[in-house]
């Protein structure tokens, strides 16, 4: 990976445009920083969600496989941002993460790192993919992605994949500029950026389809008919986990299969929340009804499956189509 010093004071100071601002985490001190034999312990790093206790709760039991398989002890750092974990993967004080495909996009030019696994959120391959859709209030007089030009509209930030750069993506492809054609909104999130929208704020709104089938029900903000999709983008890839190439070969290995091992019911089956269960997901499907199971990872998936750096290849398709300043490395 080609890194530069530019590029990562670059990185530093567009930390705002990445989720929260945020420091690098308090991980391992230089004085315990790994030797040529390996490190003496891991650190594991994660972008804190809403609810930062339970996106760690969701964690811990594949903390606990990796310490496990490598017989290091590991810890769990959560980082502000996606920029603070990605400086300290720069640093090498994170030997493992999770954040967005876009931060990975991000990360990858900057840090000597490797993706080797990535959500998936049922027993089918492929399914921890997400869509970008956008959203209007039911009886809204928008109707498709043409009729955006000249409205309001609500995106989360400029770095967010399924909050902004898909749904640039999407509107260039139709001849409508996102900085010239539209009035653009930064909500700054994509829960946000509904109710923005909802309250008349903006015409249309563009979040992860997540937030509008999931998570937005869920907590009672939104229900049935209270939105109408208007859009739905290509799949972006699922969530990956980034390994630090500066770890010996036999341990980054050793992380990987500890990450594959298992999904969340095997995992709750081999004791490894002993304390935090929940029943399996309906999505599951039936071989897994009315077993119990660990909440595995902050996106709730049902395990993580093999990932390379050409998984994410639609992010840099993206990037090229939008030729989006948060995409720049120089």
């Amino acid at each position: 990976m080609h890194k530069s010093f530019k590029t990562v004071t670059a990185l530093a100071a567009a930390s705002l445009l990445l989720t929260a601002c945020g420091a690098s985490p308090n991980a391992r001190p230089d004085s315990t920083g790994s030797s040529s034999e390996g490190p003496q312990s891991l650190v594991f790093a994660v972008v804190p969600t809403d609810d930062s206790k339970e996106l760690e709760e969701s964690f811990k039991p594949i903390v606990a496989a990796i310490a496990q398989e490598t017989g290091l002890p590991t810890s769990i750092e959560a980082v502000s941002s996606n920029a603070g974990v990605i400086e300290a993967q720069a640093a090498k004080r994170v030997d493992v993460a999770t954040y967005g495909a876009f931060s990975y996009y991000l990360a990858q030019n900057v840090a000597d790192v490797t993706p080797v696994a990535m959500d998936q959120r049922t027993p089918v391959a492929g399914s921890g993919a997400v869509q970008s859709l956008g959203v209007v209030a039911a009886g809204s007089d928008i109707t498709e992605l043409s009729e955006v030009k000249g409205r309001d509209v609500c995106f989360t930030d400029p770095a967010s994949s399924t909050g902004y750069l898909a749904a640039a993506a999407g509107l260039i492809s139709i001849g409508i500029d996102p900085k010239n054609d539209i009035n653009p909104i930064f909500a700054g999130s994509h829960d946000v950026a509904v109710t923005q929208m909802l309250a008349g704020d903006c015409d249309v709104a563009f979040v992860a389809g997540t937030f509008i089938t999931d998570i937005l029900p869920a907590r009672g903000i939104i229900k049935d008919g209270d939105v109408d999709t208007v859009w739905t983008s290509p799949d972006i890839p699922g969530t990956p986990m980034v390994i630090g190439n500066w770890l010996p070969e036999e341990l980054r290995n050793q992380i990987t299969d500890a990450v594959l091992k298992y999904n969340a019911v095997s995992a709750a089956e081999a004791g490894l929340c002993p304390e935090n269960q929940r029943e399996a997901l309906a999505p599951w499907g039936e071989e897994y009804a009315g077993k119990m199971a660990c909440e595995w990872g902050g996106t709730g998936a049902f395990a993580f499956e093999p990932a390379t750096d050409e998984d994410f290849a639609s992010i840099r398709d993206i990037c090229e189509t939008t030729q989006a300043e948060v995409c720049r490395n120089d």
